[in-house]
């Protein structure tokens, strides 16, 4: 399965399982010391079944919403238009459970109220105010989840990062060439808007893996856990990935910037120590020396006229590969007392 299915899979599962866990606290609470006020009144153990069925069924609906979101409008809309997706899609998400819920209740329970009447039922108004809460709720979480990483989320919530640790990792500093040149050519606006989707077709790289540690104005940093970044060689992948999405879209970027963006990469691999750091602002922090070579050794393509450097050490993990690896020499890099061993890689000539 490629690994965009199983992102998909894991934001689906996660609502899956956000509005199971909703639905059965709604049936715990309502069905616990309190007196039923609709005309329909759940055994316990049904409320239970009936808040399983419905969390699976809203749960992907709501997942794959999420999905459609992200992928598919985001960043093509104005804000505006955003939010007014939102609220029509909860609008829609809470008349459909309503209708659902209706035919449930016709089809298994009895009910013999029309489709008005049980709308506006005594306690409903309260159960519909719940759903929309959850919904917002959820949308929010996702967008913490978006906004500091998506494995990041839980591990900070454990208190996996509390105290500084060691982890074997790759990074690759991403740098826009020419920035400032384009930035003079378009002005501030308008090159923000380029950097803008730029940033937005790099969500490529999710593909192979890589999570995104940081934007730095025209520069991205991108990491992968040591194991995952080797498998397939998605840390090398992930470049000419984000290369030929890049050029499928070269129309649209000479159109509305009369150019096509090129980076150049530098990847290194090693220990570095990942801790939260920040008191009124929290953020995950990676230190070590890794990182700054792998920005030194990026720092290098102009020199090389090359658009993508790695370091010896990363291209000993990476073992056999179909890209081709061509030595540069043992060189010195600014704030290093050690010389380190590069190269360069390109694609086999026809290489998809």
């Amino acid at each position: 399965m490629k690994f965009k299915s199983i992102r998909r899979w894991k934001i689906v599962r996660d609502y899956i399982v956000g509005w199971t866990l909703a639905f059965l606290f709604l049936s715990i609470i309502r069905g616990v010391g309190t007196i039923e006020m609709s005309s329909i009144s759940f055994e316990f153990w049904d409320s239970i079944m009936v808040s399983s069925i419905f969390g699976f069924f809203f749960g992907s609906i709501s997942g794959y919403a999420q999905i459609l979101t992200e992928e598919r409008i985001y960043g093509r809309i104005s804000f505006r238009n955003l939010i007014a997706f939102r609220i029509i899609f909860a609008i829609l998400f809470l008349f459909l459970l309503i209708v659902v819920s209706y035919f449930m209740a016709i089809t298994f329970f009895g009910e013999t109220k029309g489709l008005i009447d049980f709308i506006i039922e005594p306690g409903s108004p309260a159960i519909y105010l719940y759903i929309l809460s959850i919904d917002f709720f959820f949308l929010i979480l996702r967008q913490m989840q978006l906004l500091i990483g998506e494995s990041n989320l839980g591990k900070l919530l454990h208190g996996r990062f509390y105290t500084p640790r060691e982890e074997h990792r790759i990074f690759m500093f991403l740098d826009l060439q020419s920035s400032t040149q384009h930035a003079e050519r378009l002005g501030h606006i308008k090159y923000s808007k380029m950097i803008q989707d730029c940033f937005n077709d790099l969500g490529v790289v999710i593909e192979n893996e890589a999570e995104v540690y940081q934007y730095v104005g025209d520069e991205v940093i991108l990491t992968w856990e040591l194991k995952k970044g080797l498998r397939n060689q998605n840390c090398i992948n992930a470049f000419f990935n984000f290369k030929e999405r890049l050029k499928k879209k070269q129309k649209r970027y000479q159109k509305r910037y009369n150019c096509l963006p090129f980076f150049k990469a530098g990847l290194n691999s090693g220990v570095v120590i990942v801790t939260e750091v920040g008191k009124y602002k929290k953020e995950i922090a990676y230190h070590g020396d890794t990182i700054n070579t792998a920005a030194r050794i990026q720092g290098k393509c102009n020199e090389f006229k090359q658009e993508l450097l790695i370091s010896r050490n990363l291209k000993e993990q990476l073992g056999s590969s179909k890209f081709v690896f061509n030595e540069l020499g043992i060189i010195a890099l600014k704030g290093k007392e050690e010389d380190v061993a590069i190269l360069s890689v390109h694609k086999v000539n026809g290489q998809l």
